[in-house]
């Protein structure tokens, strides 16, 4: 394990945040949901200092080390209109003075607004197709398009979850370590499956008995827990390392109960956590992943699922430009 360590430390990283985010107790909601509620953390990385923040920027400082390795001058990739990754891959263009292509499922906005508007801000090209079935046929033909004219293009899967996606996520688990803050329990917004493979490998890397709980935002949690299983394998495999040393023998645990009618449709919990956590903390959530996030560990607390002793650390993994859409 300490050798697989060493390789993720080692593995190479675009600086786009540079400096760790806070780890913040939630003292004022704990008290809002009753005597028995545990102790409650933030994980701030909607605080990342790059683009609005987010968990894509971690992700992304290790996808576009490999991209810079391919000596890519173009980067592709895909979302929804709202899409936080697609804001995030855009910016970190414009950092790098990268061409950006994004294709996004959803109709334009006459006016965009939220992430569509910081897209078109950051100076990215998007283009639209009808569905999401219909975007990875469309980046394929970006790319072709591209190499034709003498572009040397990478294409980042969605929400960058693949193994390397993985690593850098991972890392950021170290910043923990480093506050010397250990739950027992970290909950968080799951969808594409690379921040929950991040958060497993990076708890099991860094010798925490951590129970890590997704919450998920669209797909069924079967469907999700093939996914992190099989980023986990892959990352596995580019550390040189064990399944067991990247947590692939743990629990996947994801709660798909709380998505409600659908993906970014808000529900009843998730309105009363967003609103619940703003007034008590000042803490804003986003109403697509971490208010649903929020509504799954506020229905955990009060359903006893956790014990006083407990040490729950909600990983905010941004989002917040989906308010003003």
């Amino acid at each position: 394990m300490a050798t697989a360590l060493a390789t993720l430390r080692a593995m190479p990283s675009v600086a786009l945040a540079r400096h760790a985010t806070p780890v913040d107790r939630l003292d004022r909601l704990r008290r809002a949901l009753g005597p028995d509620a545990p102790a409650l953390f933030v994980k701030r990385d909607d605080l990342l200092a790059f683009a609005m923040g987010g968990n894509k920027v971690r992700k992304l400082q290790a996808v576009l080390a490999q991209a810079a390795a391919e000596r890519a001058d173009t980067l592709i990739t895909c979302g929804g209109v709202q899409s936080n990754h697609c804001r995030v891959t855009a910016a970190a263009g414009a950092a790098l003075g990268l061409r950006v292509v994004l294709v996004v499922n959803g109709q334009p906005q006459d006016r965009p607004t939220g992430n569509a508007m910081l897209d078109r801000l950051f100076g990215a090209e998007v283009r639209y197709v009808s569905s999401r079935d219909d975007r990875h046929a469309e980046m394929h033909a970006v790319a072709v398009e591209e190499r034709a004219t003498g572009r040397r293009p990478y294409v980042i899967p969605l929400g960058a979850s693949t193994a390397i996606g993985a690593a850098g996520f991972a890392r950021g688990v170290e910043e923990l370590v480093s506050a010397g803050v250990s739950p027992t329990v970290i909950v968080h917004s799951t969808s594409s499956g690379g921040t929950q493979a991040g958060l497993i490998a990076g708890t099991a890397l860094f010798g925490m008995q951590t129970e890590v709980i997704g919450i998920s935002a669209d797909d069924p949690a079967v469907q999700l827990q093939d996914t992190v299983s099989r980023l986990l394998g892959e990352l596995a495999g580019a550390l040189s390392a064990s399944p067991r040393a990247v947590g692939l023998e743990r629990p996947i645990v994801i709660h798909d109960e709380f998505v409600g009618d659908g993906y970014g449709i808000p529900t009843a919990a998730s309105r009363e956590a967003l609103e619940l956590t703003a007034r008590t903390e000042g803490i804003v959530l986003d109403p697509v992943y971490t208010a649903k996030a929020m509504a799954g560990l506020i229905h955990m607390v009060r359903s006893g699922r956790f014990t006083a002793d407990d040490r729950v650390l909600f990983w905010h993994t941004g989002g917040q430009p989906g308010l003003f859409a």
